[in-house]
């Protein structure tokens, strides 16, 4: 079970770092403690040595795995108005 403290890490060793501090937002990145180490799919592997990091979970960033903000220019605004929450439509384009 993830949550058993009783768990080991791989191999049979014993956890003795503290765990990493991952922040959920439902529209928005995932926060992550850092520093971090992110494998890609296609095995490429990124650092950051940032006390906190976000990494992108709807591919709109130009910095991917990292969060860039492009997330806010498409997301829709719960109460039905324009996106982007401030008014105004958000323009069309990469990002």
């Amino acid at each position: 079970m993830p949550n058993d403290p009783s768990d080991d890490c791989p191999g049979g060793a014993p956890r003795t770092a503290a765990p990493r501090r991952v922040t959920m937002q439902r529209q928005g990145p995932i926060l992550v403690d850092g520093p971090v180490e992110v494998e890609l799919e296609d095995g490429t592997t990124v650092v950051s040595h940032r006390f906190r990091v976000a990494l992108c979970t709807c591919r709109r960033s130009r910095r991917y795995p990292w969060c860039d903000t492009s997330h806010r220019k498409r997301a829709p605004d719960p109460s039905g108005g324009a996106a982007g929450g401030r008014g105004r439509a958000a323009p069309d384009g990469p990002g």
